[in-house]
């Protein structure tokens, strides 16, 4: 905490946005003391560092995971749709939300919250589905599914992302939520498919599809 504070007296920081954060699931699972630490903890103390040396634009960066989950046939979520976190991944970042919306109200500072859907792109984190993907083809190592794949998701590109991001740090309204998807929903089985296929078009595999393994749902 210090060492923030220490940071913001020096560098007379004037805006932040806050995207860190421990953000999978699993590990979500396996250890959510880590994820209540940098998650809700660590976005306290930019507040708190941010009340005291900052006085322009907070733009808290989060999930639409804190809503909970959606059935195939149920309506988009949207920004006054009630919170429903079903992960100590979705819970922490649910709980930052709140403090970003408690500072505002009771210090007036000027914040921006931005929920989105499920990011892919160069460089992600080899931890993650579409990495995991790929990874496992090229090692020709199983490919693992939780449940029957029939879990779906909406996959936003990054850059698509940071567009958004730029747009609602400079012309967002201050203390507002916004929501920031592509319609671009696919089942995990599906989309395991698609790049199987590409990757198969492209002889990195010959038949990749066979490394395809069901496991047993996440908690």
């Amino acid at each position: 905490r210090q060492n923030i504070f220490n940071l913001f007296a020096e560098h007379k920081f004037t805006d932040v946005i806050h995207l860190a954060a421990e953000s999978h699931v699993d590990n979500s699972i396996e250890n959510p003391l880590l994820f209540v630490n940098t998650n809700i903890v660590g976005t306290l103390n930019l507040l708190d560092a941010f009340k005291e040396y900052s006085k322009g634009r907070f733009h808290h960066i989060s999930t639409d995971e804190v809503y909970g989950d959606l059935n195939f046939d149920d309506p988009a979520f949207h920004e006054k749709s009630p919170y429903k976190p079903s992960s100590p991944y979705s819970a922490s970042k649910a709980s930052s939300d709140h403090l970003v919306r408690s500072y505002h109200r009771t210090y007036d500072i000027d914040v921006v919250i931005t929920n989105c859907s499920n990011n892919y792109g160069p460089h992600q984190h080899a931890e993650k589905f579409i990495p995991t993907i790929i990874n496992s083809i090229l090692t020709d190592q199983a490919i693992p599914i939780y449940g029957n794949g029939k879990n779906i998701r909406d996959w936003l590109y990054v850059q698509d992302h940071v567009c958004a991001l730029d747009l609602v740090f400079h012309k967002g309204v201050s203390g507002e939520t916004y929501n920031i998807g592509a319609d671009n929903q696919v089942s995990n089985l599906d989309l395991v498919n698609l790049i199987c296929e590409i990757c198969a078009a492209k002889n990195i595999h010959k038949n990749p599809k066979k490394l395809i393994s069901f496991i047993s749902d996440r908690l």
